[in-house]
């Protein structure tokens, strides 16, 4: 059994705004995100996968052109090749798992 202690892996800031710790399991990626308010990620789509459960905050999120707003323990469920943005209303933290890895992120491998 693997036991991971996010807290010290390394912190990446892959956009403005946004800092996480990432890693991966033999199939998923993880990325712990705490995300400034404001910040956001513009409209896109991957081959994956992606659940974001939301920790902390209120996170703006459109998918496939329909928009929500999210707060702590809301989950989101993007499916593969589906366009969507995510925008911080406020401070937030939140947990992002994408199906099969996203190696193009980084973070460490179990």
């Amino acid at each position: 059994m693997a036991l991971i202690e996010t807290s010290r892996l390394s912190v990446k800031e892959p956009r403005e705004g946004w800092s996480g710790r990432f890693f991966h399991s033999q199939n998923m990626t993880f990325a712990y995100y705490t995300v400034k308010a404001g910040a956001w990620i513009h409209e896109h789509s991957h081959p994956n996968d992606e659940v974001w459960n939301i920790i902390d905050g209120q996170l703006e999120l459109t998918i496939a052109g329909e928009t929500q707003v999210g707060g702590p323990g809301c989950a989101a469920v993007i499916p593969p090749n589906t366009a969507h943005s995510v925008k911080a209303l406020t401070d937030v933290r939140a947990i992002v798992v994408d199906y099969p890895r996203r190696n193009s992120i980084g973070g460490i491998a179990l």
